[in-house]
């Protein structure tokens, strides 16, 4: 099957938000439904391969599946390398909007962390910049970015990173979002 949206797992994961998917060398990933991660472990992706299905949700048997509910309940509790915080809201956006809408929601989140990443990353903040542009809303983003900007004129790379984090830790800080993997029982 040629796959329409390979940035986006067949569980509901955006591809466009991890950090194995955010470089610019050739190790980089190229999305969870491409031949690059075919020979991965993930079940979810080989049954959707089986299935011929680009999305969990729309197989017939998403309702009573026990893979996708096991990862789904896993991912209410823990993390892998990617943060699974936002998967409920995904997967529920991409069923009611489909996943052409939820590729381009997640397109404006991963221009707002390339700005991240490139204007304040020192090169040691990207998996928590990957974690905050999955868990602040876009509004949070822009606003965290913008104050970033406007405050880093003359700061060198290391003082613009801290910045940045110290915005955006205060904005979790009073919305009570977690910005760390949550690692497994």
């Amino acid at each position: 099957m040629e796959y329409k949206y390979p940035e986006i797992g067949a569980c509901g994961l955006s591809c466009q938000l991890c950090p194995s998917y955010v470089m610019k060398t050739k190790s980089r990933c190229p999305g969870c439904k491409t031949k690059w991660r075919f020979g991965g472990p993930c079940a979810l992706l080989h049954c959707a391969v089986k299935k011929n299905v680009e999305f969990c949700g729309d197989c017939e048997e998403s309702k009573t599946c026990e893979k996708w509910k096991k990862h789904r309940a896993t991912g209410k509790r823990c993390d892998s390398f990617k943060c699974y915080q936002k998967l409920e809201e995904d997967i529920a956006f991409i069923k009611e909007h489909g996943l052409n809408k939820f590729r381009k929601s997640q397109a404006v989140r991963e221009k707002l962390l390339w700005q991240m990443l490139d204007g304040f990353n020192e090169g040691r903040s990207k998996s928590y910049y990957c974690l905050a542009a999955t868990v602040l809303s876009v509004e949070e983003l822009k606003d965290s970015l913008r104050a970033a900007k406007g405050q880093a004129k003359d700061f060198d790379m290391k003082e613009k990173a801290k910045l940045l984090h110290s915005i955006i830790d205060e904005i979790a800080r009073k919305k009570n979002y977690r910005l760390r993997l949550r690692r497994k029982e």
